[in-house]
């Protein structure tokens, strides 16, 4: 009869192979130990390993977000199989790196736009980015801008927006590569030029609020502008042959009062103007005009036998966030971005917008004609529409609320954009738009 202690008593057989088990793992270790040292794991990086640019000109901490709402850095990877990137549909999302360059360093920024210099303080501002709901928008990398533009020209080409995305552009190449002013002239510095040295790459803002030929009202004058929609601006226009990347930017100065002309004796209509004898035909129509007008000039003029290929952005309008009196207090009060559901494009807005890119898909059909030529929308109405906190407000001038109060009177700007802020995304937009241009055929 087996007893139960023989039972009980493992087979020699499985003796041996716990005893075998270790020896085999003693024995793979340094093996494994060997081919990590030689060929180690990639792992991805961390986001906490990036370093966000640190704000001097102020002690205040970032705003905190729950770890449910910051976004994670593996959503930002490169999107270079994803195209077409519609980078209007979006949304603005909490952001803990914060602003692309240190906004007290940067010595480009208009003083207007300097919100930080000029004490403004909720700093909540600065920690947002825009994610579009499809595709990725990765952070502005200056060195993939500097390889785009070396040895070449970019010019923005406008109104006070146009210089607004030029000093955000400054900003963050300055980030890595001082560059050095060549040129200026012109009231306000309207007309400057600088250049990287690092990668011979120039910029120029050329100030030209209408791209069509105009004379702009002044106390001397007229309360009034007066535009030649059937020629353009030739303080830009005679220099296109040097540029490789164009932006322009218009729209706010078509708003004002203005007698339009379709050839230099023939008043067309105008905007705005009681005690004219003249028709009121709004600024719709002058404004499509002149961007056709302005399209149609740089297509002729380019023709067929240009050497250099060249890039034309039409930015799209940006909205202003007036909800008052632009001389009170108060005037642009929103310390966060609108949701979607907050805000929708709509009115003037949505018509200027609708004008603008018509306009740029009617010229691109034109363009396919002239070789080396792109012409692009920058959509950027909605991604501004729903910051309505990025403004300079009451900062546009240092210190409003200096004295303790609050005065019954203070300017307000509610139109352009602090540095750094929202329009730095202008600008990280624009980069994605050249790159996918250069893996498709080469910028």
């Amino acid at each position: 009869m087996v007893s139960i202690t023989n039972l009980l008593k493992e087979p020699r057989h499985s003796q041996f192979i716990k005893k075998l088990i270790p020896w085999t793992i003693y024995a793979l270790l340094p093996i494994a130990l060997f081919r990590l040292y030689f060929h180690p794991v990639h792992l991805p990086d961390s986001p906490i390993h990036r370093t966000p640019q640190i704000i001097a000109s102020s002690s205040l901490s970032p705003p905190h977000f729950s770890p449910s709402s910051v976004h994670e850095e593996e959503e930002e990877v490169n999107a270079i199989n994803e195209t077409p990137c519609d980078y209007t549909d979006g949304q603005w999302v909490p952001d803990k790196l914060g602003p692309l360059y240190n906004g007290s360093t940067c010595g480009t920024i208009k003083d207007a736009q300097n919100c930080l210099a000029h004490g403004r303080s909720d700093l909540g501002y600065l920690y947002w980015r825009w994610k579009p709901h499809k595709c990725s928008l990765p952070r502005f990398d200056p060195s993939k801008f500097f390889h785009l533009m070396t040895n070449k020209h970019i010019a923005f080409i406008g109104d006070s927006m146009a210089r607004n995305q030029l000093e955000s552009l400054l900003c963050i190449l300055a980030s890595v590569s001082t560059p050095e002013l060549v040129y200026t002239s012109g009231e306000d510095n309207k007309f400057r030029r600088w250049n990287f040295p690092s990668h011979n790459l120039t910029v120029s803002v050329y100030w030209s609020p209408f791209l069509v030929d105009g004379i702009e009202k002044s106390n001397a004058g007229p309360n009034h502008n007066e535009l030649f929609l059937h020629r353009v601006n030739e303080k830009w226009a005679v220099d296109l042959d040097g540029f490789n990347l164009v932006v322009f930017s218009i729209g706010h100065w078509y708003l004002h009062p203005a007698v339009y002309y379709e050839g230099d004796d023939s008043i067309m209509g105008c905007h705005y103007c009681p005690g004219l004898n003249h028709t009121e035909i709004g600024f719709y129509d002058a404004l499509r005009k002149g961007l056709r007008t302005t399209f149609e000039a740089v297509i002729d003029r380019r023709g067929s036998s240009s050497s250099n290929e060249l890039g034309i952005f039409l930015a799209t309008f940006s909205p202003s966030h007036f909800e008052g009196e632009w001389d009170k207090a108060g005037a642009c009060p929103k310390t966060k971005p609108y949701k979607e559901s907050e805000k929708k494009l709509e009115g003037m807005d949505a018509e200027i917008r609708a004008i603008e890119v018509e306009e740029v898909e009617e010229a691109k059909g034109r363009a396919k004609q002239s070789g080396g030529l792109r012409i692009a929308a920058l959509d950027v109405t909605k991604v501004s529409l729903l910051r309505p906190d990025g403004h300079p407000g009451p900062y546009m001038h240092p210190f409003p609320y200096g004295n303790g109060g609050v005065g019954e009177r203070v300017q307000n700007d509610c139109v352009h954009w602090c540095l750094p802020g929202p329009v730095d995304t202008w600008n990280e937009i624009l980069l994605q738009i050249m790159n996918s241009w250069e893996q498709q055929s080469g910028l």
